[in-house]
């Protein structure tokens, strides 16, 4: 395997994991994954990131993981553009990378879900096409994993991520609404596999519900599974994102559940029905 680091902006890193390729298993070129760790735009969670990583590299695709800027650098909506040239860089080095650049996926947790869910339905976007040196659709995602996705500045808002990618903690209505993705899905969105739980009590599980609302008003493809239970953060559902630091007072346990963990199985399975 090959692992290296380039930078996409000032603020942001690209690093890529190319499983390698040999005479006795000519896989060919392989179908690649952008992953978008959470944080709410303030930071990417690690839990979100190399963990979800093994898991796309297990299934055979080429995965890359976006540490995008946050915080203060958010503002601009600036996530999106690095995510868009990632992806255009994807694309642009799909030799290199061994990758098929007609089948270039976007996973995302909660902010990094709004993120992936941005990328799918903003990526035509004149003002991140230009920012990103965009020409024509080489940011479109070919489908977006949302995971327990942030969506709406409206309904069931987590207003302090709109707060960092808008620059202001004092937005108007209109910038709310700029960024909701539910608000601008068009029928030339990326198909979407979306998953929840139903009492997430940091994003309300209607984030998710509107999104399905609207790719299916608009004719997109689309997936959604929404599991009873599980804290907000759940990432794979398995042990090592578990692993949670002692001083946050955390029930460990609650984050090891094997009917959630079964989210991972069920989008590789949905991305490759595509």
């Amino acid at each position: 395997m090959k692992i290296e680091e380039i930078k996409i902006s000032e603020t942001a890193v690209l690093r890529s994991y190319i499983c390698g390729e040999y005479p006795e298993m000519p896989v060919g070129p392989r179908d690649a994954m952008l992953v978008l760790p959470g944080g709410g735009y303030v930071r990417c969670s690690e839990r979100e990131a190399e963990p979800v990583v093994k898991k796309y590299l297990a299934a055979g695709l080429n995965v890359f993981l976006l540490y995008y800027s946050c915080g203060k650098d958010a503002a601009g909506f600036k996530p999106l553009i690095e995510a868009s040239m990632a992806m255009k860089h994807i694309r642009d080095n799909a030799k290199e990378y061994n990758v098929n650049p007609d089948r270039v996926f976007a996973v995302g947790f909660s902010a990094g879900g709004h993120l992936a869910a941005s990328l799918g339905t903003f990526f035509d976007d004149p003002y991140i096409k230009g920012k990103a040196g965009i020409n024509g659709e080489e940011n479109r995602p070919t489908g977006v994993i949302a995971s327990y996705p942030v969506i709406s500045g409206v309904e069931g808002a987590v207003k302090s991520c709109f707060y960092n990618i808008l620059g202001t903690d004092k937005p108007s209505e209109e910038e709310m609404k700029r960024w909701s993705v539910e608000l601008h899905v068009k029928e030339n969105a990326s198909p979407a596999f979306i998953w929840a739980t139903a009492n997430d009590q940091v994003v309300p599980v209607i984030n998710s519900i509107r999104y399905a609302e609207a790719l299916s008003r608009a004719g997109v493809p689309f997936e959604l599974h929404i599991f009873k239970s599980g804290p907000h953060g759940i990432s794979t559902a398995d042990f090592e994102p578990a692993s949670l630091d002692p001083s946050w007072g955390l029930d460990k346990t609650l984050y090891q559940n094997e009917r959630v963990a079964k989210w991972v199985g069920l989008s590789i399975e949905w991305l490759r029905s595509l």
